[in-house]
């Protein structure tokens, strides 16, 4: 029995779908240092437990339930053990998530994150008391955006990955504005941490310095981001749920740009290790938007949010999250192995 059993006032419930996701994850264990309590589901096992926050030292996962289950195939198990959870929120991290392999396999794109986010959406319109459904979204929805956007930037999606979560906002958009459905949506800059797959470029560039296995920057790591902490995105996503108004979209972002090799140079610079050592650069990949720059002032102004980790802290607890768990993560693969739908 875990300890919110034996409470006469229960917490708050909320139901995290991606839950084994490096967003997800973290989303997890920011939900149960708050006290709420958790239902966590991912179509696969969990991972190692280096991917899972809330198993790290002086975590708390007395609150946390877990739920295997693929959306793809066992939507209404999935819906089934949702009602018996009665949460208060849902927050979606679910998805293909990897924009340059949607071009090999498209079709499994458009399934979990088009298809089966929309039977969710469906089944979802039933619950009563379901006070907020958030939606992790993309930016990616915009293509190369030029100067500082809002949230009403139109749709210019250029890849597979785009097009699918761009299909998929649009559909809650509608079910929220025409039906009422309590639909809140979130776009991120580029997130990232301690826990992180090591295919993604952070982890990724301090994994090679560590070991001589190079990283190819995709168009010489020319195009432009902004790099936001996980625990930002955590703090702004809860708050999205708990005040965000439904068919309104929020986007989470810090106020500083910088090239994607200027991030590998922050971090070769910081690790000691020459550039030339750690990176090889390539072509680009196909539909590679060049900028993203989020406007985030909505979500600091509604939602009472702001960044508070800088980019430096980022690198750093990321170098001492590899440096920890390196044993674990040689077992780990450096590129995106893809599962189908």
């Amino acid at each position: 029995m875990v300890a919110w059993e034996r409470l006469s006032v229960k917490p708050t419930k909320i139901a995290v779908i991606g839950s084994n996701s490096f967003s997800g994850s973290h989303f997890v264990n920011h939900c149960l240092k708050q006290g709420l309590q958790v239902l966590g589901i991912s179509r696969g096992a969990a991972p190692q437990d280096c991917f899972l926050p809330y198993r790290w030292e002086g975590g708390n996962a007395s609150g946390f339930l877990f739920l295997q289950c693929d959306l793809n195939r066992e939507m209404p198990r999935l819906l089934g053990h949702l009602r018996d959870f009665q949460p208060d929120y849902v927050v979606n991290f679910a998805a293909q998530g990897m924009v340059a392999p949607s071009w090999e396999n498209p079709v499994d794109w458009y399934q979990t994150n088009t298809l089966s986010m929309v039977a969710l959406h469906q089944g979802l319109r039933e619950f009563q008391g379901l006070k907020a459904f958030v939606q992790a979204s993309t930016p990616e929805v915009y293509g190369t955006t030029s100067g500082w956007v809002t949230e009403d930037q139109p749709f210019c999606p250029t890849t597979p990955y785009a097009i699918s979560k761009a299909a998929c906002d649009m559909n809650l958009l509608a079910f929220a504005r025409t039906l009422g459905f309590p639909a809140v949506l979130t776009r991120a800059a580029n997130v990232c941490g301690p826990g992180q797959q090591l295919y993604r470029i952070l982890p990724r560039t301090i994994w090679a310095a560590h070991t001589g296995e190079k990283l190819t920057l995709e168009g010489g790591g020319l195009s432009e981001r902004a790099f936001i902490h996980i625990e930002d995105v955590c703090a702004a996503t809860l708050e999205a749920a708990r005040q965000g108004q439904p068919g309104e979209i929020y986007h989470l972002s810090t106020s500083q740009t910088l090239t994607i090799r200027e991030l590998v140079e922050m971090v070769c610079q910081k690790l000691g290790k020459p550039f030339h050592e750690v990176v090889d650069l390539g072509p680009a990949r196909l539909g590679q938007d060049m900028a993203y720059r989020l406007d985030s002032a909505k979500a600091r102004r509604t939602l009472n949010w702001e960044p508070a980790i800088s980019l430096e802290q980022t690198i750093s607890e990321t170098i001492e999250w590899v440096e920890k768990f390196s044993a674990q993560l040689k077992s780990e693969p450096t590129r995106y192995l893809h599962r189908a739908s």
